[in-house]
């Protein structure tokens, strides 16, 4: 989701400046008007580079770090001490930057949460939220562990839902390179054969021959309307509606848009749940839960619910009409907002469907690899019949 800096003031004539993930400017300004600010501007902030000294910094560094930091809080330790010794042992370097970053700011009298919302690329907004709620109510190192559970949880179901993914299209790109290369350096040695002994050529062998012509002759362009149409997928997905249609369809597909469904449920689920537990209020949580979401259809549905709660009413209404969570889902959350059990409900949901998306992700590769052999085998098989069949009538010929 792009990052937007944005300057603004407060009724008194303030000046405010700062940054803020949102999924369009729109958005930007909607949240900033809803704190009583005046907007002065909003822009998009460049992308940082990824290449830098120390790479780039993955979940297990930001894990380590929060249970090393975790530790020394409950042991006692200050906390700029306690930063300026994560910094220094950091293996990523890059991770190190940001940690002496925050210690900086830390120890120019901003609080920690302050001086981690100053570098979102490292520290996520459910990151921040969680240790500005720690503060204030002085259990930082519970919630730090809190957190380092859940970051792992949550790398956990991304791996799953990735290799629910990367499986068939690893697999159609296999069966793709297969199919061009019989046509590329396979067929054209049969042709020249067929050509030269002057028999009538059957249909079928008539089509993989033009098809390899094809290929040879125009592979250029062939690859070029490939990735033409994989930019234009990728630049229209980048429109709110673009996004909205193309993560609808994704939720449609057969088997893969179930495991994607059940994904989001438990991303939805644990996110929210590990935010109301750890005393971040539940209409910031349920904004945060939206954004971090990782499909449309799921982030409409929850922001329906914050402005329902925002009305006074409850949040499993909205989610039942958006039909995107099942009746259990919703029936379990309504539970959980009568009794006060919230957190702990939207917990047991969350184990519950990352161990669903284990099962659908297995189902997806059993079902997966038979249906790639047979098309494969059927693609390739009736190649190898086209351009035998003419073999047979060279034969009669001959006889």
């Amino acid at each position: 989701m792009p990052v937007w800096v944005y300057k603004a003031r407060t009724v008194g004539g303030e000046s405010q400046a700062g940054e803020m993930s949102a999924a369009s400017e729109a958005d930007v300004v909607g949240q900033l008007r809803r704190r009583r600010l005046v907007v002065i501007s909003v822009k998009e902030k460049p992308k940082e580079l990824k290449f830098s000294i120390g790479g780039r910094v993955k979940t297990k560094d930001l894990v380590l770090f929060t249970r090393q930091f975790a530790t020394m809080i409950n042991a006692g330790l200050p906390l700029v001490q306690s930063l300026d010794i994560l910094a220094a042992q950091q293996p990523n370097k890059r991770a190190a930057e940001k940690i002496k970053a925050v210690l900086s700011d830390v120890e120019s009298g901003s609080t920690l949460a302050d001086a981690m919302g100053r570098h979102k690329d490292f520290f996520s907004d459910i990151y921040v939220n969680m240790v500005a709620a720690g503060e204030t109510g002085g259990i930082l190192d519970v919630i730090l562990l809190r957190l380092a559970e859940y970051l792992e949880a949550a790398a956990r179901l991304k791996r799953k839902v990735r290799g629910a993914m990367f499986y068939p299209v690893t697999v159609l790109s296999f069966a793709a390179l297969a199919i061009a290369a019989l046509l590329i350096f396979v067929i054209p040695t049969f042709a020249g054969f067929f050509t030269s002994s002057g028999v009538p050529l059957p249909l079928p062998t008539r089509i993989v021959m033009g098809l390899s012509d094809f290929l040879l002759a125009y592979w250029w362009a062939v690859a070029a309307v490939l990735a033409g149409v994989g930019w234009m997928i990728r630049a229209y997905r980048k429109t709110p509606g673009g996004r909205l249609t193309t993560d609808r369809l994704l939720l449609r597909i057969p088997i893969l848009g179930d495991v994607l469904r059940k994904a989001a449920i438990a991303r939805f689920s644990r996110t929210l749940g590990t935010l109301v537990q750890s005393g971040v209020p539940i209409l910031d949580g349920l904004e945060i839960t939206a954004r971090t979401a990782g499909n449309r259809v799921v982030e409409d549905a929850v922001m329906k619910s914050r402005a329902s709660i925002a009305g006074g009413e409850t949040i499993a209404e909205p989610l039942k009409r958006s039909s995107v969570f099942p009746p259990m889902v919703v029936q379990m959350i309504n539970v959980g907002e009568q009794t006060g059990g919230l957190d702990d409900m939207l917990g047991k949901i969350a184990d519950f469907y990352d161990d669903e998306v284990e099962a659908a992700v297995g189902a997806l590769t059993s079902i997966i690899e038979p249906v790639m052999i047979v098309f494969l085998g059927g693609i390739v098989g009736a190649m190898v019949v086209a351009m035998y069949l003419p073999i047979f009538d060279i034969i009669k010929t001959v006889e």
